[in-house]
């Protein structure tokens, strides 16, 4: 663990500040969402990066139809689960039984 975060630190200067635990957080939200995005087809999930590079950060350059795909889409990969259960495991004592 420490060999790999020692040269992930070599490529990307501004890791060495980051403390080793956020990164574990970080790496283990990123493994979640996967989950939640490998819920989509590939085309589905080609799809949505398509739609949302065509959008700029902004739903309103999508036409009306894209915007209904769009939410569609989104809807598929359930972010309020993920909020959900990157809560319950990433807070001490909350939720947990």
């Amino acid at each position: 663990m420490n060999i790999a975060a020692a040269r992930a630190a070599q490529r990307l200067p501004g890791l060495r500040r980051v403390p080793l635990a956020r990164l574990v957080l970080l790496g283990e939200l990123a493994m979640l969402a996967k989950l939640h995005f490998e819920r989509l087809s590939p085309a589905e999930r080609r799809r949505l990066v398509l739609l949302i590079r065509n959008a700029r950060g902004w739903p309103q350059n999508l036409s009306e139809r894209e915007q209904r795909e769009l939410k569609k889409l989104v809807a598929k990969v359930e972010p309020k689960a993920l909020a959900n259960e990157a809560v319950e495991r990433f807070t001490p004592l909350v939720g947990r039984r």
